[in-house]
């Protein structure tokens, strides 16, 4: 063959190597699987690039070709991890297609570090709305009661489970009379309820994936959307990079982080100082005394006293 017609693919180029693609077999097993979340809605893998082994050859790119251990692999990304060494992550990606209600939508695209192509109702039929059972109807959270738990009387929730149910119907309704009539879609659509659900797929990688699911997994974030974030993480990043899980557990999710002044007052205690721990709180702001002379609420002071608890010791205001 011509020179001037050689393919650019040369297959006799000695020390040409053919790659083979990662893969993680755990996640391959529900690949496509629509994968219930609430009532309605679902979550499935589209498709994905990179594992375990994908963050450790971007970190270790200048020693291609050397066999390690799985032990090493396991150490370097519990240090990426440990170090905040976010680029490595980043070379995984995962794409998935997910049945949400608008209202949990809302919430997830506040995190705008994701491709995201929305199944739009401009062009297509809204479809069917999420309810809520006569128990589940949650009492708000107060400054001086934060966390959630709290549920209204069922007789209550009964009543506001019917009431629900009729504003869906008399929406529905509405909405259907609008499209029979041939109104356009985009307007037809403009008091459908935020419990009616939408499709949509998200790209993203992995580091930002997981920012994403420590900020909604938390307990004191929205139920419904942590039921997402919840299931994304245990049973779709779990067997798609369990090292990084492992990881991310134990030093993000799991992890007790620190401030400056928790960090010395939970020195003076170790050390057996209370009176010394509770004059470094008073001088930050955490111990304030309302007119009432009880402790006035603070955010820093609940967040620290739940960490003490955590470690076993007793907040020596208390």
């Amino acid at each position: 063959m011509d020179d001037a017609h050689r393919s650019p693919i040369s297959p006799d180029v000695t020390d040409a190597k053919l790659l083979t693609r990662c893969t993680a077999p755990a996640l391959d097993q529900i690949l496509g699987l629509h994968c219930r979340v609430l009532d309605e809605g679902f979550v499935r893998v589209i498709d994905y690039m990179g594992n375990d082994s994908a963050i450790v050859q971007a970190t270790k790119v200048s020693e291609a070709g050397k066999k390690k251990k799985a032990s090493d692999d396991r150490a370097l990304i519990r240090n990426l991890m440990y170090r905040r060494h976010t680029t490595p992550f980043e070379m995984c990606e995962i794409k998935l297609h997910l049945r949400t209600t608008m209202d949990v939508w809302r919430q997830w695209v506040r995190h705008r570090t994701a491709s995201i192509n929305e199944h739009s109702t401009q062009h297509s039929i809204a479809d069917t709305v999420q309810t809520t059972p006569a128990g589940q109807w949650r009492v708000q959270a107060s400054s001086t009661q934060p966390g959630r738990g709290a549920f209204l009387p069922l007789e209550q929730g009964q009543h506001l489970s019917a009431r629900e149910s009729q504003l869906q119907k008399v929406s529905r309704e509405v909405y259907e009379e609008r499209t029979a009539a041939g109104v356009e879609r985009e307007q037809a659509r403009k008091d459908l309820p935020l419990s009616t659900y939408i499709e949509a797929y998200w790209k993203i990688d992995l580091h930002n994936l997981l920012h994403f699911l420590h900020v909604r997994m938390d307990e004191n974030a929205q139920p419904e959307m942590r039921a997402y974030a919840e299931f994304i993480g245990r049973e779709i990043v779990a067997r798609w990079v369990p090292l990084a899980w492992e990881a991310f557990l134990d030093y993000r999710q799991q992890a007790l982080l620190l401030s400056r002044i928790e960090a010395q007052i939970l020195t003076a205690l170790i050390a057996n100082s209370p009176e010394e721990a509770q004059r470094i709180a008073k001088s930050a702001g955490l111990l304030s005394v309302g007119e009432s002379g009880t402790i006035t609420h603070n955010r820093e002071r609940s967040e620290l006293e739940s960490k003490l608890r955590t470690l076993g010791l007793t907040p020596p205001w208390n």
